[in-house]
């Protein structure tokens, strides 16, 4: 069983960390042939391409410079540990032990414009490429066509004999699994918020309840899908009678606004 996240823009490549024993993404062949394309990128595509500021554009373009295959302990930091949106403030992946690292080596993955799939230990290093970028390479037109099947068949060789596969990623970022030729259950959870009688998904809150189920699985090591519906986190319930088949819905009363 595989839980699948989206990365984050926001990043961390400050805080110290002790993973002694990081790894190396599965399709680092392929993204050294991004970055050949994304090396190229003038600061005004990066712009148009991306949607942000100048400042924000010269940031990523110096690197895109910087980025190389040659992963190493020095130049590159462990995936889980290297994103802060609010996905991973509820993961909370810094206050992991060294067997809740090792459990999420098997049982955690990332989704990544740059790197296509990346494992909790894989080395990585700051770059900002969302999965529905349009940027064109000798494949096709965006980061879809450049993936292809390639992120598909690296993932259902790593869910082996027990095909379940927990989505807690984006719709941006799970359509680059090619879900039609994936040959896996999908449980996809749904997160609500109840306020004055009315439920409803708030993605403020959302995506950091992805993050917190992911911990969830690490901390109780569950390997046993049913054994996700009773997560607890922060006052989310599993709730049969607003579930359907493998869309699972947790819900809990709306938080008052953080002062």
């Amino acid at each position: 069983m595989i839980a699948l996240l989206s990365p984050a823009k926001r990043l961390d490549f400050d805080t110290p960390h002790t993973v002694s024993d990081p790894t190396l993404p599965a399709l680092l062949d392929e993204s050294s042939k991004l970055m050949k394309t994304t090396r190229n990128l003038s600061q005004k595509k990066i712009r148009e391409l991306m949607g942000i500021s100048p400042t924000l554009a010269k940031l990523n373009s110096d690197r895109f410079q910087e980025l190389t295959p040659e992963l190493t302990p020095d130049n590159g930091r462990p995936a889980i540990l290297s994103f802060s949106g609010d996905v991973y403030l509820g993961l909370s992946a810094k206050t992991l032990d060294a067997d809740g690292l090792a459990y999420a080596q098997e049982h955690v993955m990332i989704l990544s414009g740059l790197y296509g799939l990346l494992r909790a230990k894989d080395l990585m290093q700051p770059y900002r490429l969302e999965m529905g970028s349009k940027l064109k390479t000798r494949r096709g037109a965006n980061l879809y066509a450049f993936w292809g099947d390639r992120i598909r068949a690296t993932l259902q060789e790593r869910l082996g004999a027990d095909p379940v596969i927990v989505n807690l990623a984006s719709n941006e970022y799970f359509k680059s699994v090619q879900v039609k030729k994936l040959d896996a259950r999908i449980i996809t959870p749904v997160f609500k918020e109840t306020k004055d009688g009315k439920t409803r998904t708030l993605f403020m809150f959302a995506k950091k309840a992805r993050g917190l189920m992911a911990r969830y699985m690490i901390d109780q090591r569950i390997t046993d899908p049913d054994t996700l519906k009773g997560f607890d986190s922060q006052g989310y319930r599993y709730r049969e009678d607003l579930s359907e088949g493998d869309t699972w819905v947790f819900e809990r009363p709306q938080p008052p606004p953080a002062r």
